[in-house]
């Protein structure tokens, strides 16, 4: 007969023991408080928010922020792409994103939303509330023609502080729209201004012969 190790008895024996011992504690309740290994954080030394702090002249527990305080993520150190201005505060002649094909998709979509009921969808200043009502409009001062020389040689940072701040009887718009989607916006207008000043040399061969047919 094989003869069986102390070692595993012992630890056998043990086992059972510790599943007993776990056994009999389930379902048993106790009137003692239950053991804290680390009690610090349970009786920590703390204010609440509007609690009392005589430690202060005002007596306030909640502390305002120290001046100059900016919350993360709002630091903004990039101020052509959040102000459109240099660091000297000129306007940005060209934006701070690359014009792909996706930001103009988003630049015509935000577009349609927020712009083109008055600037219409072509730039052309004529939107539904320019030229709607019979032809009369409603009363609004008109909106500018994109179209004209002025506006399509000024800065794109021009642009877009007019989206963000607003001008005039426009209101600004940074409370609605994103400053990544301001800029789309911006994009889009600038392939609206070209595709209405486009030399032929910018249509593809394919298409312009197309166009030239009329087909």
């Amino acid at each position: 007969m094989k003869r069986i190790p102390l070692k595993r008895i012992v630890a056998t024996y043990g086992l059972l023991a510790s599943l007993l011992v776990l056994t009999g504690c389930r379902g048993t309740e106790s009137s003692k408080p239950p053991i804290h290994i680390n009690p610090n954080m349970d009786r920590q030394e703390k204010f609440i928010g509007q609690q009392e702090n005589r430690f202060f002249e005002n007596r306030m527990a909640m502390r305002p922020p120290v001046p100059g305080t900016v919350a993360r993520g709002f630091l903004r150190e990039d101020s052509r792409f959040y102000f459109g201005r240099e660091a000297s505060g000129a306007l940005v002649a060209a934006m701070p994103l690359p014009a792909t094909a996706d930001l103009l998709s988003r630049g015509q979509n935000r577009y349609d939303i927020y712009c083109a009921v008055c600037h219409g969808q072509a730039g052309d200043g004529k939107g539904i509330i320019m030229v709607g009502n019979g032809g009369a409009g409603y009363g609004y001062v008109p909106a500018p023609d994109f179209h004209v020389d002025r506006l399509r040689t000024i800065e794109d940072g021009y642009i877009y502080d007019v989206i963000t701040n607003g001008i005039r009887n426009m209101p600004p718009y940074a409370p609605q729209i994103p400053v990544a989607d301001r800029w789309a916006i911006v994009a889009y207008v600038r392939a609206l201004q070209r595709s209405q000043n486009a030399p032929a040399t910018d249509v593809p061969q394919s298409e312009l012969s197309r166009l030239q047919t009329g087909g």
